[in-house]
């Protein structure tokens, strides 16, 4: 019998069962689910639509800790900025899954070898950015710091220093914040960060920090601002009372 007269007959076969199992799945069974969701994908015939579901199944499947899973969907993406996209959301979502420092290093390092497949170059800096910011997110300022470093459009490596030194404040870490922004060449996006890092802190109601970040900043009215918000940030309840009576 010519062979492909036998594989013909396998498929015939073989989709019924196929179909079954996708039918076979359980609600709660999220392994059997994100396996016929990859299935699922790889059959939407448009290409933006498909892309855009492998950038969401990509998240999810390393919210449930299946990055090894999620990165080899990068590829069969299309679209450079959905890859970029894709590589942010598994980045941001290795920070939501709480991954140990041990498992972060492999991830980033796959991460940033499908970032150099990205021939697009507005694509590839973006994605090096985002590379940076789930660094930092995790914890990772060294790495953070030397993907940003790598990037060769002054635009987007000073944006990354400025979004890495954003996140490092979040969690309450001034001198990793201002170890960032010192890294920015442009003396105007600088003093910028410096001031958006001084309303994060005075938010948080670390105004030491904030006036530190306030302190940095070498325009006057910039100064000025970051540190009147930060004064407006410590007006309590009774002296906005007290002003309102007046």
């Amino acid at each position: 019998m010519p062979i492909f007269v036998i594989v013909t007959i396998l498929f015939l076969f073989a989709a019924p069962v196929y179909a079954q199992d996708a039918a076979s799945c359980k609600a709660d069974d999220r392994t059997c689910l994100l396996s016929q969701l990859e299935v699922l994908a790889g059959e939407i015939p448009e290409k933006n639509w498909q892309d855009q579901m492998y950038r969401e199944l990509a998240k999810l499947l390393t919210l449930e800790k299946k990055s090894a899973r999620a990165i080899p969907l990068i590829a069969r993406i299309d679209n450079p900025d959905t890859k970029a996209m894709t590589i942010r959301g598994i980045g941001m979502a290795a920070h939501d899954a709480k991954m140990t420092p041990e498992e972060y290093g492999p991830l980033f390092t796959a991460l940033r070898a499908e970032a150099e497949k990205i021939e697009h170059p507005p694509s590839y800096a973006i994605a090096l950015t985002y590379i940076a910011m789930g660094q930092a997110f995790a914890g990772d300022d060294a790495g953070a710091m030397q993907t940003a470093k790598d990037m060769k459009n002054d635009a987007l490596r000073n944006k990354a220093f400025g979004e890495s030194a954003e996140i490092q404040a979040e969690r309450n870490d001034l001198d990793a914040a201002m170890a960032s922004i010192a890294a920015i060449d442009s003396p105007a996006f600088r003093n910028k960060a410096y001031g958006t890092i001084s309303k994060i802190f005075a938010d948080r109601k670390k105004y030491d920090e904030a006036l530190k970040s306030a302190m940095a900043i070498d325009n006057e009215y910039l100064k000025a601002q970051a540190i009147l918000n930060m004064l407006a940030k410590q007006i309590t309840p009774e002296q906005v009372s007290l002003i309102e009576e007046k």
